[in-house]
């Protein structure tokens, strides 16, 4: 489903409160598949997993998440219920490629205490750095 690229961006307020609200959802997913296995596993074995594989371990489950879910239909669940979509700066549905970088963008410029979020306030759409640097763009949902 292709969006105009001159769509409405939501407000910087709506992202944030999706935002708030899809770390909720992340604890359900996280607790399933990265807590329960690393859990039973350590139960098993008498052991904990390195902290650098339980990392990895996290790293790559949100990117399955949010990756299988952004390709699917653009919009992970808080994005759903704030009506809001992920597409390419053209409008068209990101590429593979867009989301792999957009998310592998997405942690740094959280962890930099959010400067990367903070960027939307003075990016002329309104977009967040690391959809600026993927060529991609949170739009309204038009449907």
């Amino acid at each position: 489903m292709a969006t105009s690229p001159l769509a409405t961006p939501p407000s910087i307020r709506r992202r944030l409160t999706s935002m708030v609200y899809e770390a909720f959802l992340l604890l359900g997913v996280l607790s399933f598949a990265v807590v329960l296995p690393h859990l039973l596993l350590g139960m098993y074995r008498g052991t904990a997993a390195p902290g650098a594989l339980l990392w990895l371990h996290v790293f790559v489950v949100l990117f399955v998440y949010f990756g299988w879910l952004w390709k699917r239909n653009g919009q992970t669940l808080a994005m759903q219920t704030w009506k809001m979509r992920l597409v390419s700066a053209d409008g068209a549905p990101p590429t593979c490629r867009q989301l792999a970088l957009r998310y592998v963008l997405a942690w740094p410029s959280l962890l930099s205490c959010g400067l990367g979020i903070l960027w939307a306030l003075a990016d002329r759409d309104r977009q967040f750095l690391h959809d600026r640097l993927a060529g991609t763009r949170i739009v309204s949902n038009q449907e």
